[in-house]
C-alpha cells in the first residue's frame, strides 16, 4: 500500500507533508501556548495541524518502512541498511512525539476554549498544557531535524 504512487517510490513523496506540518505544527502550538492574544488567531491553524501531523508522519513513516523493506529484498550492503535503520528509528520516535504534542495541544485548545465544562478545571491546567506544549515542541523540532538530516545524509551519500 506504501510502495509506490504512479510507479515512484512514496516515500520520497509522502516525507514532504511532514517535513512541513511539523514544524508548522511546533511554530503555531507554540505560539499558542505562549502569546495567548494570537490564540483567535491561531487556534483553527493548531487544530488542523494536531490532526494533519500525524497522520502525515504515520504515512511518511509507513511508506519508509516499505521502502527499507524494498532496500533488503534487493541485498543492500549492511553499511547502508544500518544508516536506513538509523534514519527508521529517529522516525519512529518523531512520530511518537509528534503524535504526544497534537494530542497535547489539542488539550490545550480544549481547556483554553472557554466552554462551561472547562470552568470546573484547576486554574493551573492550561499552564501545565503549555508548558507541555513547549517542551514536546522542543523535542518535535529535534527529532524532525534528526530525521531528516539522517534520510537526506543516506540519499546525497550514494546510498539510495
Amino acid at each position: 500500500m506504501f510502495d509506490e504512487i504512479q510507479g515512484l517510490p512514496a516515500h520520497p513523496l509522502l516525507v514532504h507533508a511532514a517535513v512541513v506540518f511539523v514544524p508548522l505544527l511546533v511554530l503555531l502550538a507554540v505560539a499558542y501556548a505562549v502569546v495567548p492574544r494570537w490564540r483567535p488567531k491561531v487556534g483553527w491553524a493548531v487544530a488542523v495541524l494536531a490532526v494533519a501531523t500525524p497522520v502525515a508522519t504515520w504515512f511518511a513513516k509507513e511508506s519508509g518502512e516499505a521502502l527499507e523493506e524494498a532496500f533488503r529484498a534487493k541485498g543492500y550492503p549492511p553499511d547502508i541498511l544500518a544508516q536506513i535503520e538509523e534514519h527508521a528509528e529517529y522516525a519512529d520516535v518523531l512520530f511518537l512525539v509528534t503524535l504526544a504534542l497534537a494530542v497535547v495541544a489539542g488539550l490545550l485548545l480544549f481547556v483554553t476554549s472557554g466552554r462551561p465544562r472547562v470552568a470546573g478545571l484547576p486554574s493551573w491546567s492550561g499552564w501545565a498544557l503549555s508548558g507541555l506544549v513547549v517542551v514536546l515542541a522542543v523535542v518535535a523540532a529535534v527529532y524532525v531535524f534528526l530525521t531528516g538530516d539522517s534520510g537526506a545524509q543516506a540519499v546525497w551519500q550514494g546510498v539510495v
